[in-house]
């Protein structure tokens, strides 16, 4: 357990430094997630590797890693509540905006493969 924990924080590491060095808006740990997830698609590793075992103990207990979220929310309640009517409009635009995404990505995705959506009768297919 102890080497598969060492695996994700030195990608996370990695990761702090690519966007320390290119100046990049973006997290170090997205982009240390990134490298993992190109390292184990190209590496394979077998499923009772120490690196596929820590990530299983961690997704155990999931729930923990919103325990700080929530706290903030908590601790920004004012702030919450008087700027209340632009957090909900980014909210639901936000969401809107992703399901049109989806959606678009999802008939591009069908008409690219070419295979038929299964809610269509036979009769159009």
């Amino acid at each position: 357990m102890i080497l598969g924990l060492t695996w994700l924080i030195a990608f996370q590491l990695l990761g702090e430094v690519t966007v320390r060095l290119l100046d990049v808006a973006v997290p170090g740990p997205v982009v240390g997630m990134l490298y993992l997830f190109v390292f184990l698609r190209l590496r394979r590793p077998a499923a009772d590797a120490p690196v596929v075992r820590a990530g299983s103990g961690l997704l155990r207990h999931l729930q923990l890693f919103f325990v700080p979220a929530g706290v903030g929310m908590v601790a920004y309640l004012g702030v919450l509540g008087d700027d209340w009517l632009p957090i909900a409009g980014a909210m639901v635009g936000s969401w809107f905006l992703g399901l049109v995404v989806v959606g678009w990505t999802a008939v591009g995705l069908e008409r690219l493969l070419g295979q038929p959506r299964d809610d269509q009768p036979l009769e159009a297919r």
